[in-house]
């Protein structure tokens, strides 16, 4: 189940750094979502990963309803954001399974590969929704790894991500006009 969900977890934050489109930016969002929430459910609880999985269902239906119309996935000029996903990817394995020791190694994987790959794709994007996209799934990772630090905390630290990750895709976005 761990190994599973960390690979769905990859898997959706990899789908967001090849699309542009609204719905591969909900998709992905939606998969990062529940492959977050299943590595969290042993250490987090049900209830901290139900909230880590219903705030991600809220932030994919916002991304769905905003954004550039359609797939978009893998556009003219996205090879980098290939390499970068794979190779992020390849480089949380490592950190994850290699460098860290203890139990929970999906878990790191998961949180590593969606911070880095969250990171970079809202710091190398100019569109609003790609940007709030990243932003949420950032702050699910970093609400995922609040059970990284030992034994289950309250669910405070999962629900707040999962406020964060649903609001960042309400934002209404505003085209800026000149004077």
């Amino acid at each position: 189940m761990e190994v599973a969900g960390a690979f769905v977890a990859w898997l959706g934050i990899f789908v967001v750094v090849l699309a542009d489109g609204r719905y591969g930016l909900a998709l992905g969002t939606l998969l990062a979502a529940a492959g977050i929430a299943a590595v969290s459910l042993p250490i987090a609880g049900p209830t901290a990963s139900a909230a880590l999985a219903v705030g991600g269902l809220i932030a994919s239906a916002g991304r769905l309803v905003a954004g550039p119309p359609g797939w978009t996935v893998m556009p003219a000029g996205s090879t980098p954001r290939l390499v970068l996903g794979v190779a992020g990817g390849l480089l949380a394995l490592w950190v994850g399974l290699a460098v860290t020791s203890g139990s929970g190694a999906g878990l790191r994987f998961a949180v590593v590969s969606m911070l880095s790959l969250a990171a970079a794709r809202a710091l190398s994007s100019d569109s609003g929704p790609v940007v709030l996209t990243a932003f949420g799934l950032l702050a699910l990772a970093v609400g995922a790894a609040a059970g990284l630090s030992g034994p289950p905390h309250d669910g405070w630290p999962y629900l707040a991500a999962a406020t964060v990750a649903a609001a960042a895709a309400w934002v209404p976005l505003r085209t800026p006009r000149a004077a």
